[in-house]
């Protein structure tokens, strides 16, 4: 395995499921309109129905699951970092905790064009679990991991509903803070936007992201990711095809049952919802999520299929240039600043754009990576997390 490595610094699938995650978040938010809900009111009824097959269709295959992906490859991101290190007798970590702190820069950066907040600055949050176990056991971390993606508060919480009635979830004021930003949006100042992006939007975020039980997800992920690179689960060897085709199908079979009972929970009260419902809406996507790692790893190994889908090789090295540009050119097409065309865009249309948006995306990445190594925001970040030394 070892010398797997030392020939191929650079695992070819994970560069593309990177590539694949960040395509279908382009894609998932352009049909949100980088969360601006203002959509056509007079549509024809026949485009109607296609939106909202449109949407049906993106959102079940990649809500929740993208993001996931994205989680899972920074965990493995991590370990291939930490192991290169190790390799010269130092520890990563504390220049870890620094590459986390550019990130909180990055993260500004796309918020600032994203009136939702952005997820990084929660990759930067929940990247500390990653300095904490860096030198933990193999076991260790998967049941550390196993025990983050079970939620453990949002049973707690459940728990305590069935013991105590009058038990309920603290308000964060998440909705009373969205409004507040569909405000400042609309009225289509830059200043205020930005401002409000950064402060007001990225708090909206973060609090979200607790009542969606997305903190003790992502940490389960990056341990997940750091432990399929402890175990080099990505290498092309038959065991680990045997093993992907194994998580496949025990993934697949578990999706249906929890997906049903996650609308069955639905159907319940509201903390019910807010508690049970979210852990198994986490578990059905994770099910979903592993479906489609297994799937695109297994796949890879078909030569026909790698060759159809090079290009997100190229997308998934510059995933973090993709990722921030995506944000400033979504919100120069449909906010008010700029071109607003949210109200002349469908879900259907909505795609149109985003796939418009990967392909140009896809050209400039070919074209950078000809005469650079990395991408523009990679080098950066590169060289920053490097600072004071040679690299």
């Amino acid at each position: 395995m070892e010398q797997l490595i030392k020939k191929s610094p650079r695992i070819e699938v994970v560069d593309a499921l990177r590539g694949f995650a960040v395509m279908a978040i382009i894609l998932v938010h352009n049909l949100e309109h980088f969360i601006f809900p203002v959509y056509p009111a007079d549509s024809p009824a026949w485009l109607n129905i296609l939106d909202q097959g449109v949407f049906n269709g993106v959102f079940s295959l990649f809500a929740g699951k993208a993001y996931a992906i994205f989680a899972l490859l920074f965990g493995f991101t991590f370990y291939i970092q930490t192991h290169n290190q190790r390799k010269q007798g130092k520890d990563f970590g504390y220049r870890f905790l620094w590459r986390l702190v550019l990130l909180a820069g990055f993260a500004t950066l796309n918020a600032a064009f994203f009136p939702a907040g952005d997820v990084l600055l929660l990759f930067v949050v929940v990247g500390l679990v990653l300095f904490f176990t860096r030198n933990w056991s193999d076991k260790a971390l998967l049941v550390t991991s196993v025990l983050f993606l079970l939620q453990p508060v949002e049973w707690y919480h459940y728990i305590a509903g069935l013991i105590n009635p009058v038990h309920h979830l603290p308000d964060l004021k998440v909705g009373e803070m969205y409004t507040e930003v569909a405000e400042y949006t609309k009225a289509g100042n830059f200043g205020d936007f930005i401002l409000g992006n950064i402060t007001l939007g990225q708090k909206a975020s973060l609090l979200w992201a607790v009542n969606a039980g997305r903190f003790f997800q992502t940490a389960g992920l990056f341990l997940l990711g750091f432990y399929i690179g402890r175990k080099q689960l990505f290498v092309s060897t038959e065991r680990n095809l045997r093993l992907w085709v194994n998580i496949l199908i025990v993934s697949a079979v578990a999706f249906a049952p929890l997906y049903t009972l996650k609308e069955l929970i639905m159907k319940s009260d509201t903390l019910i919802q807010q508690t049970a419902g979210t852990a198994f809406d986490m578990w059905q996507k994770l099910a979903f999520t592993l479906v489609l790692v297994a799937s695109f790893v297994i796949l890879y190994q078909n030569k026909k299929f790698s060759s159809k889908v090079s290009n997100l090789r190229f997308y998934g090295k510059m995933s973090l240039t993709n990722y921030i540009t995506q944000s400033i050119i979504g919100s120069l097409i449909y906010f008010p600043f700029g071109l607003y065309l949210a109200p002349y865009c469908g879900y259907t249309v909505s795609l149109l754009v985003g796939i418009c948006t990967f392909l140009l995306q896809v050209w400039f990445c070919k074209w950078w990576l000809g005469k650079h190594k990395q991408g523009p925001l990679e080098h950066i970040w590169h060289k920053w997390t490097w600072m004071g030394t040679n690299k």
